[in-house]
């Protein structure tokens, strides 16, 4: 960009030169000609910027996506440990409790995810959230009979589960696809669909 900057000013020294060099009167401002050859530069300047502006952008979104699949099997990790529940019947029991209230397996919220993973901010649902340019969703398999007794469950877990992230936009929030398993492996693909673990390859 700066040497696309220096040939600028090189190119309107010379138009002025040539301009004065031929009589014309001295001008104090730059002309049609001076002006337009600005935008032009301007616009070949955006043509190379903005596509490597979107690229990185989708590079920051879908490590971020990533990261947050790990988070979450950590949390799913925690809470089947600690609760004897399996995976959790869904995202919100995963919540932090309100100040001064006890963590428990899912009235109160278990303390292990922020209010957006546990889709509690704007647009999310129980099993939904968005973040960073990506879409996410939780889907548990193979529910328990029934959750533990006495200690705050909102209803059995499940055995199994996976959680997928996809872009919003793709190829513009994000190009690849990912699906975290209920043994942490996490899938991806480059369309920008739910990976299907039978098929696609590991992360």
């Amino acid at each position: 960009m700066c040497v696309l900057l220096v040939q600028l000013s090189q190119v309107l020294s010379i138009l002025r030169g040539n301009f004065q060099g031929d009589g014309m009167k001295k001008q104090k401002g730059f002309s049609l000609i001076e002006l337009l050859i600005v935008v032009a530069i301007i616009l070949i300047i955006a043509a190379i910027a903005i596509p490597n502006l979107i690229r990185s952008r989708m590079a920051a979104n879908e490590g971020s996506a990533v990261a947050t699949l790990r988070t979450l099997t950590t949390a799913f990790v925690t809470y089947s440990s600690t609760y004897g529940n399996g995976l959790p019947p869904n995202l919100t029991s995963l919540q932090n409790p309100a100040a001064g209230t006890p963590p428990d397996c899912g009235t109160n919220g278990a303390g292990l995810v922020d209010n957006v993973l546990a889709g509690l901010a704007a647009g999310g649902t129980a099993t939904t959230f968005t973040k960073s340019g990506y879409s996410f969703t939780y889907t548990g398999a193979n529910p328990l009979p029934a959750a533990p007794a006495g200690i705050g469950c909102t209803g059995p877990g499940f055995g199994t589960g996976s959680t997928s992230a996809v872009p919003i936009s793709i190829g513009s929030s994000g190009q690849r696809g990912f699906l975290v398993d209920s043994t942490g492996v996490i899938y991806f693909n480059v369309t920008g669909a739910v990976p299907k673990p039978a098929t696609d390859p590991i992360l």
